[in-house]
């Protein structure tokens, strides 16, 4: 990993901005990413993210924190929160920000328990793939603390493959839907294509029912993203 989507954020910490990151997928064109979203504010966040934080209690760990805007705003509540990144940038940047307990670390090396655990921003694009899902859950509901939660979001995806007829065009001979190569450029540059998976709320519940964690739809948002509480 080059760490663009981290040096874009020193960037614009530092002053240093001048553009936005570029995205893409598998299955869709370039997108910009504003940097100054990824630095908002608890009002300027979507509702399903101002849910999950409302929700949130205890002991949290703040999983893929970016910049740590959602860390900031728990933390100003009185709450402790572990933020982790694998982005050594973006905990350079929470750091500088005020995050106090901030740490380049994937989650599955995490072995501390938790009161809450918050995946956003799409959380369960960490999964990368449908064969790693139960893996990563497994190891989630081992970091839960007794009566502990895991609030995680994601969108059902299906949307995108609908045709002008209102049919799908889903290869059936393909791997699920949601299973996307995403690709980030900043500056002229590009990162190393990754693996992110959208997984639909039925999907998530199945896979949550399969290793012992019950998944609750909390909220849907206005397109086709959902917020879930498993516990």
């Amino acid at each position: 990993m080059k760490d663009l989507f981290g040096n874009a954020l020193l960037d614009y910490q530092n002053g240093n901005y001048t553009e936005d990151l570029i995205t893409s997928t598998s299955i869709s064109d370039d997108d910009v990413l504003p940097l100054s979203y990824l630095f908002r504010d608890f009002k300027d966040m979507p509702k399903l993210e101002q849910k999950a934080l409302q929700m949130t209690k205890g002991n949290v760990l703040d999983v893929g924190c970016g910049s740590g805007s959602h860390s900031l705003y728990l933390q100003n509540k009185g709450l402790h929160v572990k933020a982790i990144d694998i982005s050594q940038g973006a905990i350079q940047v929470a750091q500088e920000r005020g995050v106090k307990h901030a740490k380049v670390l994937n989650v599955l090396k995490e072995t501390e328990t938790f009161d809450t655990i918050l995946l956003l921003m799409n959380g369960t694009g960490i999964f990368q793939e449908m064969v790693q899902v139960s893996n990563y859950l497994i190891h989630l509901k081992s970091l839960l603390k007794r009566n502990g939660q895991i609030l995680i979001d994601s969108s059902d995806i299906k949307y995108m493959y609908e045709d002008d007829d209102g049919g799908f065009w889903i290869d059936t001979n393909a791997g699920y839907y949601g299973e996307l190569d995403y690709y980030l450029s900043y500056k002229g540059e590009n990162e190393y294509p990754m693996k992110w998976l959208y997984l639909d709320f039925d999907t998530l519940n199945l896979a949550c029912n399969t290793v012992g964690l019950n998944c609750e739809l909390v909220m849907e948002g206005e397109h086709f993203d959902y917020l879930a509480r498993l516990h």
